[in-house]
């Protein structure tokens, strides 16, 4: 009994053995290059690179209208939106207490004035009794003095008079410039305190018919970029629309958070429909350098790696082996499509120049060495290597030809 049991097992095992081994001939055998690897033919035609970054949308001149003096809200003139001139009211202080001052700075002019009178017709009287030798020379000056004194203290009284004057005006506030209004920040009823800093109460944009977009390029990307260069920009309320803008200023003043420094670029645009409204959030994206009828490989085809290459012995590629030489000081506009965020988060310097592919030659594949110019992060123009137009290389691996899903063939033996 265990003589047929022992022989059936060893069948099954058998038929498990050959069912395995023909199932991975037929994998090795019937399966071409060509159903194994997908490819893609090189090409010519036209790249541009670019470089991308966020900004936000801003008038060119925003005014931040604040209050001189103190006090309630007591009118309101203005809302969000509304268009003003200049010189016109926006809102009114409670000017009770600077109107009592007012009124009692012009008391007080009236009452030195009273007294300046007075002096006046002193001084007239000591002069013709001095002229018939009855008063002194210095009774005569004392009254001089006196007539001058009191002259002083109304000019003073006077500029006092103005002052109180001119705070009871800064109750009323007036828009310094034309514009709409975009932010009202106080309400009525709201009490107000000038102090060291303005309290500020609306927001006046001069003209939202010009914007400009405020953005922050890193350092890697700020080489590139030039006044006057043409931006093209989207926002999320116009998904399928595209505006354009330009190049204004490199502000010079580079910011660093968590030691990534970018500099300040703003573009310059113009909104004649007033569709694009102060805060959005523009994507912006510069061309910094384009080609016209160059060799194109597709990026994949640079990261494609066959997972041999490392154990089968292949031919290393002529120049580098197929190695990414260390950057020689090439501009930034010629970064290669390799060693993109893997390599800089390593902390290697990235390929400027070279890059490797695999070309599919008589039925299998060999590593070629090409250099590479500028990259759209799509395609990467070649600029010297072994490869021409018509070439095909690989770009990827046909998960289904070589039995991406893990497949295994046998069974459990008790």
């Amino acid at each position: 009994m265990k003589s047929l049991r022992s022989r059936i097992l060893v069948a099954l095992l058998a038929v498990v053995l050959a069912a395995g081994g023909f199932y991975a001939w037929r994998q090795s055998a019937g399966e071409s290059p060509e159903q194994r690897y997908r490819l893609q033919t090189i090409e010519r035609g036209d790249l541009t690179q670019t470089v991308s970054a966020n900004g936000t949308l801003n008038p060119v001149v925003l005014v931040n209208v604040g209050t001189q003096v103190s006090g309630t809200v007591s009118k309101l003139f203005v809302d969000f939106n509304d268009s003003v001139e200049k010189g016109q009211a926006l809102l009114a202080l409670d000017d009770s207490l600077l109107a009592a001052q007012a009124r009692q700075s012009a008391a007080n002019v009236r009452n030195v004035a009273a007294a300046l009178e007075l002096a006046q017709a002193n001084e007239a009287r000591m002069r013709a009794l001095f002229a018939e030798e009855y008063v002194s020379r210095q009774e005569l000056e004392q009254a001089i003095k006196e007539r001058r004194s009191n002259e002083a203290q109304l000019a003073q009284a006077r500029a006092a008079a103005d002052k109180d004057q001119v705070n009871l005006g800064y109750t009323v506030i007036r828009s310094p410039v034309s514009g709409v209004v975009v932010d009202r920040v106080v309400d009525l009823g709201q009490t107000v305190a000038a102090s060291l800093q303005t309290p500020t109460l609306v927001k006046i944009a001069q003209d939202l018919s010009e914007m400009r977009i405020d953005t922050s390029f890193a350092e890697a990307d700020i080489g590139s970029i030039r006044e006057g260069q043409k931006v093209r920009f989207t926002v999320d309320a116009f998904p399928n629309r595209s505006f354009q803008g330009e190049v204004q200023q490199i502000r010079l003043n580079p910011t660093t958070q968590q030691n990534v420094v970018t500099y300040n670029v703003r573009v310059s645009l113009s909104n004649p429909e007033h569709i694009l409204l102060p805060g959005m959030t523009a994507y912006v994206t510069i061309a910094v350098a384009s080609r016209k009828d160059v060799l194109l490989v597709p990026n994949a085809a640079l990261r494609f790696r066959p997972p041999e290459s490392a154990g089968a012995g292949e031919r290393p590629a002529a120049g580098n082996g197929g190695q990414r030489p260390a950057n020689g000081g090439q501009p930034a506009a010629q970064r290669g499509a390799e060693g993109g965020a893997e390599a800089r988060a390593k902390g290697r310097k990235r390929d400027t120049a070279s890059g490797t592919v695999y070309r599919l030659e008589k039925g299998g594949l060999r590593p070629v060495s090409v250099q590479l110019g500028i990259t759209d992060n799509r395609n990467s123009e070649i600029v010297g290597g072994d490869l021409s137009e018509g070439d095909t290389v690989v770009v990827g691996e046909n998960l289904q030809a070589a039995g991406g899903k893990p497949s295994s063939v046998g069974m459990r033996l008790f």
